[in-house]
């Protein structure tokens, strides 16, 4: 059994979709076996602890640069036998340090088709605007492994969601959320759980 260690730093939505996949078995091969936030303050922290998984608030605002900070996550990583490190909204860039220590373990999903609206500047609403200002008629999320360049590590799944005429921001990031992030990202981590991808020459394989 893998242990899923969940980085956060706001709402936990995607934190909640890995949850209540949990609760209904298909994270196989794997469990959430902490939440470590970046704010003391994150809701994220209370959807862990009302289902009973262990949590640790590391504050990045106490740490005078991303390297010392990166070293305190590392450490934690380590003390909790991370096997896969999944960001789910978490707003601070990891260190290469992490990187190099969890090569293709560690996960995170985009709101967007990649290679369309990602990389610097785009996240959260940011993505559906330019989303919106492209006109584009499919958008959607990616699942991919985080690597140094930003949104730029190999994609393991991804799922097009419809644009549909009159959509805000608002609007499109919540179907985004419901209808492609919310199902790949548990997916995803059982699919890793199970030892069913395999990086080769940077692309992501799904084996039987």
């Amino acid at each position: 059994m893998k242990n899923i260690v969940v980085l956060v730093s706001g709402g936990g939505t995607n934190l909640q979709a890995l949850i209540d996949a949990q609760k209904r078995g298909e994270l196989r091969g794997g469990k959430i076996s902490c939440v470590i936030s970046s704010r003391p303050d994150a809701y994220a922290l209370v959807r862990a602890r009302e289902n009973d998984i262990p949590t640790r608030v590391i504050p990045r605002k106490e740490y005078h640069d991303n390297a010392s900070y990166s070293k305190a996550l590392h450490e934690a990583l380590y003390q909790e036998y991370a096997d896969l490190i999944v960001l789910a909204g978490f707003m601070t860039i990891l260190d290469k340090s992490i990187i190099n220590a969890y090569r293709n373990r560690i996960i995170n999903v985009h709101p967007s088709l990649i290679p369309s609206f990602c990389g610097d500047g785009f996240y959260g609403l940011h993505v559906h605007e330019k989303a919106l200002e492209k006109g584009v008629k499919l958008t959607g999320a990616t699942v991919h492994f985080v690597n140094e360049i930003c949104d730029g590590g190999p994609i393991i799944l991804q799922k097009a969601v419809e644009v549909k005429n009159g959509d805000t921001p608002e609007i499109l990031q919540k179907r985004v959320m419901e209808q492609a992030e919310w199902k790949i990202l548990p997916e995803a981590v059982s699919l890793f759980c199970q030892d069913r991808i395999k990086v080769t020459n940077g692309i992501a394989y799904i084996t039987e």
